[in-house]
């Protein structure tokens, strides 16, 4: 491979160009364009190396800018992980009607929790030059990083926070929330607490997290109660894990569910089953969804002010694109525990 010690090192010099992906692959410019193309005529070898070097400098073909050079873009991408959990259709609908007045447009892009497809949404977006970028979470490929911080593209880091230098974010702390829901059914009196959860993405992590301190800190917490179920959460999964762990461990006396319909789906394979809520066993969630308030029991739950975390961060984002200095980069909006007649 070429000499590499010109290559660039940061935004900060200047963006990675195709000459730069050409001099750290050792091929010639040429080359470079016809492998980023798909061309049947780049051997293997050459396209591998070439693939490399983009991944290596976070290049990204400025498509807008072929096409129209002084185009201004009104669109901002937002990566959302699911469209079929509520909190996101929420969060979507905060961030539109911020961005709406503006003048700017949603470009929406699901990850499927998916790391490379976030990967893939990313490189085909910044392609197209957005004017901004809103993306869920922290945790990103190595791929995906690079490009980002080879990016001059104003973005905002939505439902978690970070301290880091140069990273805006707008969120909440997802393991203070979860030792609050376990302290709170600690408080009554419940010490064998299970936690059962889906779609094991960082966020359902890091509550994990939060329920393993304060049971920790208690004295009573057992592994053998975690009950992980990888894929996305519903109602019948709830449901299912309910059954699984009382058949498992009859003495459980409560269950912290990660999200609020898996805990819905507990309520009903409990009343179906004829095991009281929450005599026998307390049941609480995450997130507050629509309806949490309806069940029977109505279920307790951590409030997550969805809405109020695109907007901010949607205004956030807005004054980056126009320049304005943004004094608060890392905003915790915090989270409020619903307490109801479930636990």
């Amino acid at each position: 491979m070429a000499d590499t010690s010109e290559r660039p090192r940061s935004r900060s010099s200047s963006r990675v160009t195709l000459d730069d992906v050409a001099r750290v692959s050792g091929v010639s410019p040429i080359t470079v364009s016809r492998a980023l193309r798909g061309a049947r005529n780049v051997a293997p070898d050459l396209q591998a190396r070439v693939q490399a070097a983009v991944d290596e400098l976070g290049y990204v073909p400025n498509v807008a800018a072929r096409a129209l050079a002084s185009a201004r873009s009104s669109h901002v991408a937002v990566l959302i992980p699911s469209l079929t959990n509520a909190l996101f259709v929420d969060l979507l609908e905060a961030v539109q009607d911020t961005l709406a007045p503006s003048g700017f447009q949603s470009l929406i892009g699901v990850t499927h929790y998916d790391l490379a497809q976030e990967e893939a949404l990313l490189r085909s977006y910044l392609s197209q030059r957005p004017a901004g970028l809103l993306l869920t979470g922290l945790d990103r490929s190595a791929a995906a990083s690079r490009m980002l911080e080879e990016s001059d593209v104003p973005c905002v880091h939505l439902m978690e926070t970070s301290p880091a230098p140069g990273t805006y974010s707008v969120g909440l702390s997802q393991q203070d929330a979860a030792r609050a829901l376990t302290e709170h059914l600690l408080q009554r009196g419940r010490r064998r607490i299970a936690y059962a959860a889906g779609q094991l993405d960082p966020r359902v992590m890091q509550r994990l997290e939060g329920y393993r301190q304060s049971l920790r800190a208690a004295g009573c917490h057992d592994p053998q109660l975690e009950l992980l179920t990888p894929g996305p959460t519903s109602m019948a999964l709830g449901g299912r894990q309910f059954e699984d762990l009382l058949a498992r461990h009859p003495d459980v006396d409560a269950i912290f569910y990660c999200n609020d319909d898996l805990a819905q789906g507990g309520l009903l394979a409990a009343l179906r089953t004829g095991v009281a809520v929450p005599q026998r066993v307390a049941i609480a969630g995450f997130n507050d969804l629509d309806g949490s308030d309806q069940m029977l029991p109505p279920l307790t739950s951590v409030r997550t002010p969805r809405k109020e975390i695109g907007m901010r961060a949607a205004s956030m984002l807005l004054a980056l694109m126009r320049g304005e200095p943004v004094n608060e980069p890392m905003v915790d909006m915090g989270f409020e525990l619903v307490v109801r007649q479930s636990s």
